[in-house]
């Protein structure tokens, strides 16, 4: 018998977010390693790539209330 179990439905529409932001890592990863010319800023290169959200809403909100 199936259950209309609601958290099965909620869990699943999360998963396109989950792949969009895969999709903007690997699109920002590839763009700050294009740019990398160290080691120093190959790390700081991944950083950046992990945490590009960020970087997004503070550039955003520094153009907005400058």
């Amino acid at each position: 018998m199936a259950s209309n179990n609601s958290s099965y439905y909620h869990k699943s529409s999360t998963a396109a977010g989950g792949g969009m932001w895969f999709l903007g890592f690997v699109g920002a990863l590839i763009y700050y390693m294009q740019h990398a010319h160290s080691f120093w800023q190959v790390l700081y290169g991944i950083f950046q790539a992990i945490f590009w959200p960020a970087y997004l809403v503070y550039g955003l909100l520094r153009l907005i209330y400058s």
